[in-house]
């Protein structure tokens, strides 16, 4: 007498979709993870600007005001810029002039900000250029 043996077929394709499944939920948990929350101009990226960089970049007199006309006060002020251009270019950090001078990548001597003792800390620098990248709204 034969005996029926339960078909490998089905066997198999059971543990690739429980494998399958697995991958998947793992997948969504690492992306997650991983996801950039959304930088907001206002409850993150001015704080970093008033703590570190209007005491230069106000006018009247501020003297990185002075020199280069870039106004940090307001939103639309740094959005127009410099008298020589734009400093933010919204969606690449990399090319942003400002994300160039906090992040040292424009020159030792030219690392902003100047007049204080320490430089921006990773994490600040980080939420300029996620807000940059995100494309520099004005939330």
């Amino acid at each position: 007498m034969r005996r029926k043996l339960r078909p490998i077929g089905r066997r198999l394709l059971s543990m690739h979709y429980r494998r399958a499944f697995a991958g998947g939920v793992f997948i969504a948990l690492l992306a997650g993870c991983l996801a950039r929350q959304t930088i907001s101009y206002h409850q993150d990226v001015y704080p970093v600007l008033e703590t570190n960089c209007l005491e230069c970049h106000r006018p009247p007199d501020g003297t990185g005001y002075l020199q280069t006309r870039l106004n940090l006060e307001t939103y639309q002020s740094l959005m127009k810029g410099t008298v020589y251009g734009p400093v933010i270019v919204p969606g690449n950090s990399r090319q942003s002039i400002l994300n160039r001078l906090v992040e040292g990548r424009a020159g030792a001597s030219l690392r902003m900000p100047h007049q204080q003792d320490q430089p921006l800390t990773a994490h600040e620098i980080e939420i300029l250029r996620w807000w940059v990248d995100q494309g520099a709204h004005d939330n």
